[in-house]
């Protein structure tokens, strides 16, 4: 794979301004489809074969307001004062003969024909139904109920309107997101000394980001995809596009100082450093594709669309950076004198020195200094940090599992479910709406559930007769508050009753009573010839967070297996993947436990802006487990490697850990950093289901690179010294060589990368 790209990038060098142009206009053809062809964002969320979904399939085609899309008008009197008053109700009469002339609505339901009024008569509710889905319900037609809510504001009525119309976002781009990309240029200055370098690295990761995200648009008028599914890729494509990038660059930067021919130089870099990525982003592709067997469309669409984004990514990185590098020459070598240029210095002259100590039988602690300090006697941060690690490895090792394993004991409380108009920022209309009728009418008024009850019989007598005894066997069951009438369907042998639970949508107690309805069926069946069919938004979101939780042990042994096997056939050693599998075990349980403490505890809820505290989106942890499996793997590779090929050279255990973190720590640091700052800016977005995903990924990021891969890994090889690089030779034999760290390369180096020119 290595000599393939080292290939790849001298000819992507040479025809520069071809691959450019190549991008361009793929870019501009993307461009012009999204905004001729494209189509709208697809946020509903369904679970083939599954109970819920059948039947609600079912009744879109037999009673379409049931299963469409819903909005609700909440009305409350001022106080003192009743809804029922006559001058309120002429108020709400006028509101629900303009909520009729609204586009798309098929029908609306008074509080006096539906009896939506709450007990103390202070509350009341239009319900506005669509025949159409969340997705299809144009802006206008929500703005035109809006306004028709506000009109009965000059009455003396508060209003807002929540439902289910609400639940579809959009993409926003914010500030937040600019300041994201804005920190990750400070960290490129920093990290390169040279606002050429850290600009002409964001050239290739936009475009890229550009590419993916364009081309996961032009897909919607053929496929359903979500809002969430485009604000993930275009997370993770930013995110993993400048990590890919600043790896290859940081490789070629380095080559150039020591005076390595510039086209030689970026075909190295992307033999090498581009192998890695290459791997990496493999990985992330391979987790995230994993997610379309769970079943579940949205989630596959999420998945297929991250994953897409990645690998237009590693295109990016492997095509653009050496072409763009081309155009910028010698000019991306670092100054002579610089602290890059003396790095470089260090890196090879330390190389040299434990070459010319191996020759001449020098001792191993003045090998070990010199390979620390280099010869300029320059003594990096991450020799520092990794000599402070290895002092006393145990402590460490003891310290940060300790660590992690407490941030991990919330996860045990872990619970699942997807968000509702409850996860809404406390100011919106939506929020105010929902809080309102659970205080009014009860929580399980927000998440009622729709029992479809058919008979055998093709009378709507008999349907009819069925129905009424079934709702009364509902009203039996526990945490049932009330059932409404059973209302007949286009089709004679069907009927759809509605039942209020006394608990919320997002309530263990809810769950159980969709688990009980659906126990009492054949019952149901035998005492009144009919069968029931529990469905309704509430029961698929329910079906959805059961189907995910079944999902995530396997999803996780096959993550953790891929890393063993990954692992072993990159570095030839048993201890390597076992250490890394179970780091990235520790990363994931410790982001889930503190995701559990800020959203579903509610610790630090106000001060981070988190509007509401319930269970977790039910695929985070599916999602973040993909996502940090590919960065822990990338992280991994980068800081492992280096050692690996100081092992190699001198054959002394605990100093090719010091040697090898030298540079690479810098790097990863950085690394880290950008993809801390391009999560975390998504967190300010008021949306429940991207703020919990973006913190989740923030401190995964974080946690995994400084706890686990520079604290952790440095400390576990320590301890192993020469165990660490054992492989049984029978295994060794077996196993193929990918060369992800580009040793053919190195090994077929050139005479002028030998003996490095000075720069000029």
């Amino acid at each position: 794979m290595a000599v393939l790209l080292h290939r790849l990038g001298r000819s992507a060098y040479h025809h520069r301004k071809l691959v450019l142009g190549i991008w361009l206009f793929v870019l501009a053809a993307l461009i012009t489809c999204v905004s001729v062809f494209s189509g709208k964002l697809d946020d509903r969320f369904s679970v083939p074969g599954t109970e819920s979904q059948r039947a609600l399939d079912s009744l879109s085609k037999t009673l379409p307001e049931a299963s469409g899309a819903s909005a609700q008008i909440v009305f409350t009197a001022p106080e003192g004062r009743r809804v029922t008053e006559a001058p309120y109700t002429a108020a709400i009469a006028r509101t629900v003969a303009e909520a009729e002339r609204a586009p798309q609505v098929s029908e609306v339901a008074g509080p006096q024909d539906s009896g939506a009024v709450s007990a103390d008569r202070t509350t009341a509710i239009v319900q506005v139904h669509y025949t159409v889905q969340n997705a299809e319900v144009r802006t206008s037609s929500v703005d035109a109920i809006e306004d028709a809510a506000r009109a009965a504001e000059t009455d003396g009525l508060r209003t807002s309107v929540g439902g289910s119309v609400y639940s579809s976002k959009g993409v926003h781009i914010g500030p937040s997101e600019i300041i994201g990309v804005a920190v990750a240029l400070l960290v490129l200055v920093v990290t390169f000394g040279s606002l050429l370098a850290s600009g002409m690295a964001l050239v290739p990761a936009l475009i890229g980001v550009a590419v993916g995200l364009t081309g996961l648009l032009a897909l919607t008028p053929a496929v359903g995809i979500s809002s969430t599914a485009v604000t993930l890729a275009l997370m993770l494509g930013l995110a993993v596009g400048i990590d890919y990038v600043l790896f290859i660059l940081s490789r070629h930067r380095q080559q150039l100082a020591r005076g390595t021919d510039p086209k030689e130089s970026v075909a190295l870099a992307v033999g090498t450093a581009g192998s890695a990525v290459v791997f990496a982003g493999v990985t992330v592709i391979i987790a995230l594709a994993a997610l379309s067997v769970i079943g579940i469309p949205f989630l596959t669409t999420m998945g297929l669309g991250a994953a897409g984004a990645v690998l237009v990514a590693v295109l990016a990185a492997i095509t653009l950076v050496p072409a763009v590098a081309g155009f910028a020459g010698a000019r991306l070598a670092p100054k002579p004198g610089s602290r890059a240029a003396r790095r470089a210095a260090d890196t090879e002259g330390s190389a040299d020195a434990e070459g010319t100590a191996d020759a001449d039988g020098t001792d191993a602690d003045a090998k070990g200094a010199a390979g620390a300090e280099g010869p300029t006697g320059h003594t990096t941060m991450g020799t520092r940090w990794t000599k402070w690690v290895i002092a006393k490895p145990l402590l460490t090792v003891l310290a940060v599992a300790g660590i992690l394993v407490t941030l991990t004991l919330p996860a045990l409380d872990l619970r699942l479910a997807l968000p509702d108009n409850g996860s809404a920022p406390h100011a919106s209309t939506e929020r105010k709406a929902y809080d309102t009728i659970s205080e009014r009418f009860g929580p399980g008024f927000n998440g009622p559930l729709l029992v479809l009850v058919e008979t055998d019989n093709s009378t709507a007598a008999t349907s009819s007769q069925a129905g009424a005894q079934v709702a009364e066997k509902l009203g039996t069951l526990k945490n049932v508050k009330a059932v409404l009438p059973p209302q007949p369907t286009s089709d004679p042998i069907q009927s759809v009753i509605t039942v209020l639970p006394a608990s919320g949508p997002d309530s263990v107690r809810t769950d159980r009573l969709v688990r009980d309805i659906r126990e009492a069926a054949p019952d149901l069946r035998d005492t009144t010839g009919a069968s029931v069919a529990v469905t309704g938004t509430t029961a698929v979101n329910i079906d959805v967070s059961n189907r995910l939780s079944d999902s995530l042990l396997p999803f996780v042994a096959i993550v953790v297996g891929l890393s063993l096997l990954l692992l072993m056939i990159v570095f030839r050693s048993l201890v390597i993947p076992v250490k890394a599998a179970v780091g990235f075990l520790l990363s994931v349980g410790a982001s889930l436990g503190l995701v559990v403490a800020v959203f579903q505890w509610g610790w630090l809820a106000d001060v981070l802006g988190v509007p509401h505290s319930g269970p977790v989106v039910s695929f985070l942890p599916i999602i973040l487990i993909g996502v940090l499996f590919g960065l822990a793997m990338d992280y991994e590779v980068f800081l492992v490697s280096g050692m690996r090929e100081e092992w190699a050279h001198t054959g002394r255990a605990r100093q090719s850990v010091v040697d090898g973190a030298r540079h690479s720590v810098r790097v990863v640091t950085a690394a880290a950093l950008i993809m801390f700052t391009v999560f975390a800016g998504f967190f300010p977005l008021d949306d429940s289901l991207i703020k919990p995903i973006a913190f989740a990924l923030a401190v995964g990021v974080a946690i995994d690179a400084f706890a686990v891969r520079m604290t952790l890994v440095p400390a576990v090889l320590a301890l192993a010294g020469r165990g660490a690089w054992w492989l049984p030779a029978w295994l060794d034999r077996i196993l193929p060589d990918l060369d992800v760290e580009g040793s053919s390369l190195q090994k077929a180096a050139p005479a002028e990368r030998r003996e490095p020119e000075p720069v000029s």
